[in-house]
């Protein structure tokens, strides 16, 4: 165990002086060639708005190759799963009620509940599929999107007529849809706002849902007036620990290399709640306040499933597709004990005591050798990467457990919003998240994921994490001077950067 958890310490494997000047050296002549390059020619800046820029990256990773420098993503790790169990010091209370959250993640609804095999009620008239564990199963509960694509198989279940969208695949990652703007009587885009989500499905045909009668959206109209973007499931891995940071301590690591910061031009802020003021932390903007909160919102714009944060019905569906009365998930008077819990606060529970993946170098294809991780490792320090990607923060006293308490989160995030350039933003604002602003994803268990960037255009066939890192890169992106320096990495050093982020 040592010989794979010491490549994590950050007070080993620093590069020598000489080998910092060198890098310093190469990453002046970066920032010099991307500010007189402007990086036109990794983004075509042309056409109408963000929709239209992320379905042209989009096309762009789709069809390139993997990097001509030579350097490769090793591709996910192999074996078991180091992630999907629960801390490791909970009390027996705490687990017992770990496992009541897990066993209602991985659920699947039907509209009554009286469909063999899917006992929770509650699905749709809208949803993108039945079950929160069907989504976030890679590579185990509580993760991202599967190599199987689940949507597939939730479009015709139970008898559904759905009709699966071009954008959803069976290879590919499971998908949400967002349409950046309303549109105007005349069909044609507006500049109203509109960022909502707009369900793949609805619940017409299913043997529970007689007699409801409810199109789709109309995916192909939005796809040729390049009014669509998508966003991927986020893994909810050590969500308790990312819950239980301090503001302060998030403030304070902002404020930190304030200097070489702005040299690099990064300059990441919080997203704030509307309501009180305070950091938002969860999702592809940071956009949700609590695990709670995360857990009540996607059960009822993922699946449908109205609940006491959310308790209305969306998209204003007809009366003959309402059968259940509202919020559909509630607590469970007079129960006691777990049981008495409404499935939102079940689920929060499961995520809260979930614990991060543990880091491996083991199972890595290619079989990189230790040296070549702990190379990697001081790379990522050494063009900067660490600037956004914070390696750990330490968490403040939990209520909770002590399994909260005072820890230090390897998350590799600082858990703030960026500028990521017109090649990835969605045109879609939320709270304080501008339209090409995200949440910087964090990284522990990036080693086992076959996805990557918020709408999953990084995939195993068109480069992965190598293709992620490029695409970071674009016109406004805070990440270009870092790209820049990964990109004059000789092709060792940069395989040795992508084995390193395959061991986490």
């Amino acid at each position: 165990m040592s010989s794979e958890a010491g490549f994590l310490s950050p007070n080993r494997s620093r590069l020598s002086p000489r080998s910092r000047r060198l890098m310093f050296i190469l990453l002046l002549t970066a920032a010099t060639i991307l500010l007189s390059a402007g990086f036109t020619a990794v983004v075509n800046a042309a056409g109408r708005g963000a929709g239209s820029a992320q379905e042209r990256s989009h096309s762009r990773s789709q069809a390139s190759a993997p990097s001509t420098t030579g350097a490769t993503d090793p591709g996910p790790r192999s074996g078991s799963a180091t992630a999907g169990v629960p801390l490791s010091t909970l009390s027996p209370d705490q687990l017992a009620y770990f496992l009541d959250g897990q066993s209602r993640f991985i659920n699947v609804d039907s509209v009554s509940g009286t469909v063999p095999g899917e006992t929770n009620g509650g699905l749709g008239p809208t949803f993108n599929s039945n079950s929160c564990g069907s989504c976030h199963a890679q590579p185990a509960t509580g993760g991202s999107s599967p190599a199987v694509n689940p949507q597939i198989a939730a479009a015709s279940d139970a008898g559904a007529t759905n009709t699966i969208p071009g954008f959803i695949t069976e290879s590919g990652p499971v998908r949400e849809a967002r349409f950046p703007f309303l549109l105007n009587a005349n069909g044609a885009v507006s500049q109203t706002p509109d960022g909502g989500v707009h369900d793949v499905f609805t619940i017409t045909g299913r043997q529970d849902a007689a007699g409801c009668s409810m199109a789709q959206p109309d995916f192909a109209q939005m796809q040729q007036l390049n009014n669509v973007i998508f966003r991927i499931p986020t893994p909810v891995y050590g969500g308790g620990l990312i819950e239980n940071i301090a503001e302060a301590t998030i403030y304070a690591n902002m404020a930190a290399n304030s200097a070489l910061k702005q040299s690099l031009g990064i300059s990441g802020h919080p997203n704030t709640s509307g309501n009180d003021g305070t950091i938002t932390r969860f999702g592809w903007k940071a956009q949700n306040k609590s695990l709670e909160m995360f857990a009540g919102e996607a059960y009822n714009v993922e699946m449908g499933v109205t609940n006491e944060l959310f308790p209305s019905e969306r998209s204003l569906p007809p009366a003959s597709c309402l059968f259940n009365p509202t919020p559909e998930d509630s607590s469970n008077f007079p129960a006691s004990g777990a049981a008495v819990l409404s499935d939102v606060v079940a689920f929060s529970n499961f995520m809260r005591f979930l614990a991060p993946p543990l880091p491996s170098t083991q199972g890595i294809p290619g079989n990189p050798s230790l040296q070549s991780v702990t190379n990697g490792q001081a790379i990522f320090t050494q063009i900067h990467c660490d600037m956004c990607h914070t390696p750990s923060l330490t968490t403040a006293s939990s209520s909770f457990t002590a399994a909260l308490s005072n820890q230090t989160a390897s998350l590799y995030s600082d858990l703030l919003v960026h500028h990521m350039g017109s090649g990835l933003a969605d045109n879609i604002t939320q709270g304080a998240a501008a339209p090409d602003e995200f949440r910087t994803a964090p990284l522990w268990g990036l080693g086992q994921r076959l996805f990557f960037l918020h709408d999953g255009r990084a995939t195993p066939a068109n480069g992965g994490l190598l293709t992620a890192i490029q695409d970071h890169a674009g016109s406004g992106s805070e990440a270009n001077t870092v790209v820049g320096a990964f990109q004059l990495l000789t092709q060792q050093q940069q395989q040795d950067l992508l084995n390193f982020l395959r061991s986490l």
